[in-house]
């Protein structure tokens, strides 16, 4: 399929993705190559991800990454449980050493995690590594051996190399430089908050029974709302609780009461210091100029 195909199926899917992102998923999948999506958080690129599984009716594989994350957990591991209870069971039948050593590391004790998961599937799934520069830099180094050759070796076991190749897409909210080698085996595009147009679109399609009048100002509220200074501007999935708590509660315009619009800036203000920075008059001057 060509990119406005792809675009179009993630829309039916209820994502609205925007002209630069179609395209650079469509070639992604047409040269085979990992994608870097960049962006602030909130902005829907893991999303991305898990749109694109239910596109191509595969699975959806996901590597979640943080400080301190290794390979044991991002690649394989063995179960060290089960090994321990075969030993004590070896030991009773009186096996030698050799033979219950010989059955340990086999596929039976091999845990799997998402990178090998990601490369024994009999049908490419998507696998989605996320926030990867949450992870340190000596396991990017690590991730870039992976994607260049789509083989693991597990010392025991040798290699394993893919069944099939894996749509890899690793998202980053930029809170540390990515390195250089890892930007070039990727394709990059950054993701933006979605335009007005975007935005309204998202809305309707998730909730089809939102009015027509509402919806613009959901959409004007929570859009002049990040331009505020806030520290976590919200995102939209932020933007669609707002929405789906207001019709919860049966409001029809933001500017009718101003205690039952404050009440639901829990859905989009997730720290402290900005609910304490959107007061009732600074929401009421938003939803005024949202309306």
């Amino acid at each position: 399929m060509d990119w406005s195909e792809l675009q179009h199926r993630m829309a039916q899917q209820g994502y609205v993705a925007a002209d630069d992102l179609s395209v650079a998923l469509h070639l992604a999948l047409s040269l085979q190559r990992p994608i870097l999506l960049e962006g602030a958080a909130g902005v829907g690129k893991t999303e991305v991800a898990k749109v694109l599984a239910d596109v191509l009716e595969t699975r959806l594989i996901r590597l979640q990454c943080y400080e301190g994350l290794d390979a044991a957990q991002a690649i394989y591991e063995w179960n060290y449980q089960r090994q321990l209870l075969s030993i004590r069971a070896a030991a009773g039948s009186g096996e030698t050493g050799s033979q219950i050593e010989d059955r340990l590391f086999t596929e039976e004790f091999l845990l799997e995690r998402p990178l090998l998961a990601a490369i024994r599937q009999e049908k490419s799934p998507v696998l989605l590594i996320d926030e990867i520069d949450r992870a340190d830099e000596e396991f990017e180094a690590y991730l870039l051996e992976v994607l260049a050759d789509f083989q693991i070796t597990v010392p025991e076991l040798g290699t394993i190399t893919a069944v099939t190749r894996p749509v890899v897409i690793l998202t980053s909210n930029g809170t540390r430089d990515l390195s250089d080698a890892l930007r070039r085996r990727c394709l990059y595009t950054y993701v933006e908050y979605p335009d007005a147009v975007a935005e309204t679109e998202i809305l309707r399609n998730r909730l089809p029974k939102v009015e027509a009048h509402l919806a613009a100002q959901i959409i004007g509220f929570v859009r002049k709302l990040r331009e505020e200074e806030l520290e976590k501007t919200p995102g939209v999935a932020e933007m669609l609780d707002f929405a789906a708590a207001l019709m919860g509660l049966g409001v029809a315009d933001l500017t009718n009461d101003p205690a039952v619009l404050q009440n639901t800036l829990t859905t989009l203000l997730k720290t402290q210091s900005d609910q304490a920075a959107i007061t009732t008059e600074v929401a009421q001057r938003l939803a005024g100029r949202a309306a």
